[in-house]
């Protein structure tokens, strides 16, 4: 009897043991990743092409080419960004086009004006080449997916906004605002529209979300008292303007002067 209680106890504990042993073994283990390994593979043109693939993506490739290379108008000179140090021909007419669309769409929403554009010169990508200008130059011109907003804006802003320009001296695209800077470097004549810029006065300002959210360090943009999204792509601003004209203007004034 003394041998059977101590088998009990010795296969009771057994059994116990091997439930630990298993529940142990079934705790999930955590995996941790401590090192990833990769290497570059160059897409060129000695990887031979997939008859398969090529077959089925063949239609939406001529379809797509078909659409980007329709002729919408023709340029009588290149435009380009690199020729000009206050304000360039592409910068003008880019200035000019979205002030001139922001001004249509917020007159009929909000029954106000827009009175100045201020976008940046890196934003544009690329030149619109002498001769016929297609949907592609649109998209070569602005890849980006950036929308046209509004910004109010007080008169201190738009001091800022000049202090701005005048420090990065860049030719960046400007339209309704015109300023000369003197021989100290200084803005004077700063108007808006024909009038001097009032500093307690809300202006709106055409320029694109990129901006309004700091990029370029336009930080003055932060400070407006209202902000209005118009979900108007600038590159379809280009195609629409292709669309409209026959023949695209150079556009030489000077929205800057420097006193010599």
């Amino acid at each position: 009897m003394v041998n059977l209680k101590k088998s009990n106890f010795l296969s009771h504990h057994f059994v116990l043991f091997l439930t630990f042993i298993f529940f142990i073994s079934c705790v999930e283990k955590k995996v941790y990743v401590n090192k990833i390994e990769g290497k570059q593979i160059a897409i060129t043109n000695t990887i031979p092409e997939v008859s398969e693939v090529d077959n089925f993506i063949r239609p939406y490739r001529e379809k797509i080419d078909k659409d980007m290379n329709e002729v919408l108008a023709y340029a009588s000179e290149t435009l380009e960004k690199s020729k000009g140090e206050w304000q360039t021909t592409i910068g003008n007419l880019q200035a000019d086009i979205t002030l001139a669309s922001a001004n249509r769409i917020f007159k009929v929403r909000e029954n106000k004006t827009v009175d100045v554009c201020l976008l940046n010169h890196g934003g544009i990508r690329s030149m619109i080449s002498k001769g016929n200008v297609t949907t592609r130059t649109a998209f070569e011109l602005m890849p980006f997916e950036n929308s046209l907003v509004i910004v109010a804006l007080k008169g201190e802003q738009i001091m800022e906004m000049v202090d701005y320009i005048i420090k990065e001296k860049k030719p960046h695209p400007l339209a309704g605002l015109t300023f000369v800077i003197d021989k100290n470097n200084v803005a004077k004549n700063i108007w808006i529209n024909g009038s001097p810029v009032d500093v307690e006065q809300i202006y709106y300002i055409a320029t694109n979300d990129y901006l309004y959210n700091g990029g370029d360090s336009m930080n003055f943009f932060k400070k407006g008292t209202a902000i209005y999204d118009l979900d108007y792509k600038l590159r379809n601003i280009w195609i629409d303007y292709f669309k409209e004209v026959d023949t695209i203007p150079v556009i030489k004034d000077l929205r800057i002067k420097k006193e010599n």
